[in-house]
């Protein structure tokens, strides 16, 4: 495979001339099948390249790095979440509410892991992670989740432990960081009987399959396609509304926002800065125009 790739591959030398620059520039454009690449995948790999380039020149096996030569600007693209994805309560409710009658084990065991997503605003990969001992749980009112470990899933080549999924710390955050999030009594509810119905695995993780197996991206994305199946109307489902179980974390966030809770708590229990939560989910401010033109005319006293 390495003498392949040696007989494959330019010299790092050839980097040096325009245009190969160029032409590698041009590559990270297109998909293995040489379709047009969206926008944040071409920044993505052209951001990897540049990397790539700038380890070679630290290792003195090349004098400069080439692509600040190139006038080459990668396409636009936005980091703001389309407001067509995000639900509003009473969908939510109506997509959590038919998770508990889809297949025999799955649905049920991986409702309340949506309704993390939801109501706490979780990744999947901090759901995945979640333990008992994260959780406080009161018989009534508000509990609290304080987040220590992620687990996102990769391919087994990839992580260290061998596994599908690696333990790790909470995303844009110290390895030994944590995140408190309060939980409204409805998440309380629903975690609570969870624990009573499942219990823990062995580690005291919440979410995984009958045989203790966290669950795969695919089968969770298979339940969720199915709940939106039952749950939404035909044209509905056929729109991006709620496309992926993502689109709950960005529901949640949006319905903090949009109800007036302050941007900093926002973005404390979100697990993003305050500049980044303003850029992303700016197009799903509701109603904000007539609330600001009202503060901005009792100010003018008219």
């Amino acid at each position: 495979m390495l003498r392949w790739m040696e007989a494959a591959s330019l010299p790092l030398a050839a980097l040096q001339e325009p245009r190969i620059v160029r032409t590698a520039l041009d590559s990270v454009t297109l998909t293995f099948d040489g379709k047009v690449a969206s926008a944040n995948s071409v920044r993505r790999k052209r951001s990897v390249l540049h990397h790539l380039i700038e380890t070679a020149v630290e290792l003195r096996e090349l004098p400069s790095n080439p692509l600040d030569t190139i006038k080459w600007k990668p396409p636009k693209a936005t980091d703001a979440v389309d407001p067509r994805t995000v639900v509003n309560p009473a969908q939510s409710r109506a997509l959590l509410a038919v998770l508990p009658s889809i297949e025999w084990t799955r649905g049920p065991r991986m409702a309340a892991m949506f309704a993390c997503m939801y109501y706490a605003a979780l990744r999947p990969e901090e759901a995945s992670a979640l333990c008992r001992q994260n959780c406080e749980l009161p018989e009534q009112g508000w509990g609290r989740l304080t987040l220590e470990k992620a687990r996102p899933q990769a391919n087994k080549r990839w992580t260290n432990s061998g596994e599908t999924y690696d333990e790790r710390g909470l995303k844009h955050r110290a390895r030994d960081d944590t995140r408190d999030i309060p939980t409204p009594p409805a998440l309380v509810t629903i975690l609570r009987e969870h624990l009573v119905r499942y219990g823990t695995a062995d580690d005291g993780r919440l979410f995984r399959t009958s045989r203790g197996r966290p669950f795969s991206s695919s089968a969770y994305s298979t339940v969720w396609q199915e709940a939106r199946r039952l749950a939404l109307a035909p044209e509905q489902v056929a729109s991006p509304l709620a496309a992926r179980p993502y689109d709950l974390r960005h529901a949640a966030v949006s319905l903090w926002m949009n109800v007036g809770v302050p941007a900093t708590e926002v973005a404390k229990h979100a697990g993003h800065s305050v500049d980044v939560l303003l850029r992303v989910y700016a197009k799903c401010m509701e109603g904000q125009q007539h609330r600001a033109n009202g503060k901005i005319e009792g100010a003018l006293g008219e």
